[in-house]
């Protein structure tokens, strides 16, 4: 049974860390992604696509969810979700699918709902409620090392270890060496195999709904051959920096602050100093190699598609490639993420509906955000998506059309707080609920909003895309300024947590709508 008597299968994909700039089909000048070309050719790209937070678990708690940071209340690596939001995975399960996960979700989960000795206290790294795992891969890739050794690879080095170049024992030295481990190994292969041995067990009478979480191109950065040569360090654009990355720190408190905690082994395992010491033609290698991790997943997806091809389920599949959040990639003499620079947040965003051919090959310029993946999803399922949801459905777009009114600036929100030691709020003298920011970032405009009394950033990212002169302070633009915190205002106001907000109760009953996020899932 296909094509209109059922439903569609669905496939979320996700990799992490993988820049919104970093696909030819958005026309990088370097980088080259034939297959999620391949994929844009069939489907729509959203070429202004913006996470909403950062680290990891911040920006899939937005994605999963449907709602901002403010609204979900995931800080950090380790802020429990809280359990009476819905998410696309219970959606997913309450019209009849069994979603089911092959990677990971880091998801804390809400700590009420366990018992005190429950393991899963001690790890932020908890699968999202409603996935079926078919293939967990957390941090420790136990799971992937043990297929490795399986297949006669040596994986005593364990990981991070694993991922040192292959009989190099300077961590210090930047150099394009490959693993111990082929392109036929990695993690990602790893992941696609198991996927595409599954996709052979499904009967084709009934729909499936899998989500793909890869951590390519997430560090550390390394890959095999022929991926590690791939891309000259020469090649690839200017670094948007200061002239050096002390001037960067004295440009903001927050800014010193974040470069003083960037850390090479984190990039690097064995490296040793800060990421700001390397060199330019240091970050250019590094670069190199992370352009060359963004095709080792491309070279997947392209078995992916295949896979679904030859099982005969290619035009049953609605796909979505995205990623959790960005990579700043040497910009302001940075790696990771974080902070509020547009290299942490812009990210890709690729939606193939079979059914919606209208649009296919398109791209949208438009400000989209990862809240509007929910609603978007449940709407392709043929289901309303809740009024309280903070994303809206990108289904217009996908069906030729556009929406009627649609935002014209996207958002999001970092949240710096520490809870477990208390790092930040010692250095800034402020309490946890006021180490964060919001920034709302127009075609021409970017505002930065601090808590706990750290001055505000404005940026024409129209003539300045590099976001290194900071207007809040001059005079010509104090209007702008005040302009950009009253709509960052008027959008908090219009997204607080609006789960029972829009219902009443009254004489005759509830009116409105009621989340159905908690005790059901009608």
């Amino acid at each position: 049974m296909t094509g209109k008597a059922r439903r569609p299968n669905v496939l979320l994909i996700t990799c992490d860390q993988w820049r919104g700039d970093c696909l030819s089909a958005a026309g990088h000048p370097v980088v080259r992604t034939p297959n999620a070309d391949a994929l844009a050719a069939e489907g729509v790209l959203f070429k202004q696509h913006y996470g909403g937070a950062a680290p990891c678990s911040p920006a899939r708690a937005c994605l999963y969810t449907g709602l901002y940071q403010m609204n979900n209340r995931v800080c950090r690596n380790g802020s429990p979700l809280d359990a009476r939001h819905g998410n696309i995975a219970e959606h997913a399960r309450s019209i009849g699918y069994d979603p089911t996960l092959f990677g990971y979700t880091d998801v804390a989960l809400d700590p009420r709902l366990l018992t005190s000795g429950d393991p899963r206290l001690k790890t932020y790294e908890g699968v999202l409620p409603g996935f079926t795992v078919r293939q967990l891969l957390p941090e420790h890739q136990k799971q992937w090392l043990s297929w490795l050794k399986q297949q006669g690879i040596d994986a005593s080095a364990g990981s991070p270890g694993i991922h040192r170049p292959a009989g190099e024992e300077d961590g210090d030295t930047v150099t394009e060496a490959p693993p111990i481990y082929s392109k036929d190994h990695t993690p990602t292969a790893f992941l696609a195999g198991e996927f595409i041995r599954w996709l052979g067990e499904q009967e084709q009478a009934t729909p499936w709904f899998a989500h793909l979480s890869f951590i390519s191109p997430h560090p550390p950065f390394i890959v095999p051959e022929p991926y590690n040569t791939s891309y000259d360090p020469a090649d690839g654009p200017a670094f948007h920096r200061a002239d050096s990355w002390r001037a960067e720190a004295q440009s903001h408190p927050y800014l010193a602050y974040d470069l003083s905690r960037r850390y090479r082994a984190n990039f690097r395992p064995g490296a040793a100093g800060k990421v700001h010491d390397w060199s330019e033609d240091d970050f250019r290698r590094i670069r190199a190699i992370y352009y060359g991790m963004i095709s080792e997943v491309d070279a997947q997806l392209g078995l992916i598609w295949q896979a679904l091809k030859l099982s005969g389920t290619w035009d049953d599949t609605i796909i979505v490639l995205t990623s959790d959040h960005a990579e700043m990639m040497g910009d302001h003499f940075m790696l990771g993420k974080g902070g509020y620079f547009d290299g942490s947040y812009h990210i890709p965003l690729i939606i193939r509906d079979p059914r919606h051919r209208k649009a296919a090959g398109s791209t949208v310029d438009r400000f989209t955000e990862a809240v509007d993946i929910l609603p978007t999803l449940i709407d392709l399922l043929g289901e309303p998506p809740e009024p309280h949801l903070d994303g809206c459905s990108l289904r217009p777009f996908l069906s030729g059309g556009s929406p009627a009114t649609w935002r014209d600036a996207a958002h999001w929100e970092f949240d710096f707080r520490s809870i477990a030691d208390g790092e930040a709020e010692a250095h800034f003298g402020i309490g946890s609920r006021q180490c964060n920011l919001a920034v709302i970032r127009t075609k021409k405009f970017k505002y930065v909003h601090f808590g706990g009394g750290l001055p505000p950033l404005l940026f024409n990212v129209e003539a300045d895309p590099g976001e290194l002169t900071n207007l809040a302070n001059s005079p010509a633009h104090l209007s702008t300024r005040l302009q950009f915190a009253e709509r960052l205002l008027a959008w908090r106001a219009e997204h607080l947590d609006q789960s029972l907000a829009l219902a009443e109760l009254t004489e005759n009953g509830v009116v409105g709508h009621v989340s159905k996020g908690i005790g059901s899932r009608e």
